[in-house]
């Protein structure tokens, strides 16, 4: 069955010149904003990283990662990234990035287990940043005031794409909602995480939803997170309000909430342990990040990722991000994308 979402009447407001055009213009002008509003430098990324050391990002603990041997280390195995969540913070203390100063990189991706749609793609990209933090950040008003410095990066990007193709017209709200996950189960008892996700972001345009990860007070979770870089535990499972978070829009090209961001305050060694052992990974206490961790030997930090490619398809009022990034699609998905006036690259 097609997981294409059929936007009506759909017409490309951008060519294929203008968009690779404007694909280059979004790509520099908001890395650019996002390095000056969190003071970051710019690093270079592993693509792959060894297998068994605990660094790649695990996501929901079921995807698998694309691996393979290394002749030169006795065919020891390498695994493409997830994301580099954990790999930054290592960063962090390598540099020895000092306290409210950081670090962003390409990150490039490969998710063989992804469900292909207008969404998702094989292929993943976005700028992966990670910044050192003190014991005094680690409150949820110094997390929404890193979300409000990346949106407006994110608005000043649509005002400047808006004004270079005046077609485009400016849908963006001037101020991001905040809202935890728990209350907006409360206010929508009745609907799946992704409809609560939907009508919120109707409701207010852009929207942070915080605590994402932990169990809410159904006892599910609104997502899953990997118990080991965010620090997600939540009000029903030890009353605190979790310091991790999604930003997400509405999109109307689409007609439904689109997330733009992962983000959030990293565990200390006390969430760690915590986390770890409410999703009975207490075994991974013993790889090489978590002995880091567990050892001091890592600073405290603020990191996450912003998709480049799913930016760049909300920038330009795309309604598939096949027609912002070159990947395999399924040929019976080109061809209805094609009928339906969004050919894919």
């Amino acid at each position: 069955m097609s997981r294409i979402i059929k936007p009506i009447n759909y017409v490309r407001a951008l060519d294929m010149r203008q968009t690779e055009q404007g694909i280059k213009l979004i790509k520099e002008f908001f890395q650019q904003n996002l390095s000056t509003e969190l003071r970051l430098r710019r690093v270079t990324a592993p693509l792959f990283v060894l297998k068994g050391l605990g660094i790649n990002d695990d996501l929901n603990g079921v995807e698998r990662a694309v691996s393979f041997p290394i002749k030169d280390l006795g065919d020891a195995r390498a695994e493409v990234v997830h994301s580099l969540a954990k790999w930054k913070r290592l960063t962090l203390a390598e540099y020895e990035i000092e306290q409210g100063y950081g670090v962003y990189t390409d990150m490039n991706a490969i998710r063989a287990d992804e469900e292909l749609d207008n969404l998702h793609s094989l292929y993943v990209d976005q700028w992966d940043w990670e910044a050192v933090i003190g014991r005094e950040d680690r409150t949820v008003a110094f997390l929404k005031n890193i979300v409000e410095r990346i949106y407006a990066a994110i608005r000043r990007t649509e005002y400047l794409t808006c004004e270079t193709y005046p077609q485009l017209k400016p849908f963006l709200p001037e101020k991001i909602h905040f809202i935890h996950a728990d209350e907006l189960l409360r206010m929508y008892p009745n609907k799946s995480a992704k409809e609560r996700e939907d009508a919120i972001c109707e409701a207010y345009g852009a929207v942070f939803i915080i605590g994402i990860g932990g169990k809410l007070s159904n006892g599910e979770k609104h997502d899953g997170r990997a118990p080991d870089y965010d620090d997600w535990s939540t009000i029903a499972e030890d009353g605190r309000p979790g310091l991790n978070g999604d930003i997400l829009i509405w999109y109307p090209v689409l007609g439904r909430s689109i997330e733009l961001s992962s983000m959030g305050i990293r565990v200390d060694k006390e969430s760690l342990l915590r986390q770890l052992k409410l999703e009975g990974q207490e075994q991974r206490e013993q790889l090489f990040f978590h002995q880091q961790l567990l050892q001091g030997r890592l600073p405290l930090s603020v990191g996450g990722g912003i998709g480049q490619s799913r930016l760049c398809m909300v920038m330009l009022h795309k309604a598939h991000i096949g027609e912002i990034q070159a990947s395999i699609w399924p040929e019976d998905m080109r061809q209805e994308c094609r009928q339906l006036g969004m050919p894919l690259i």
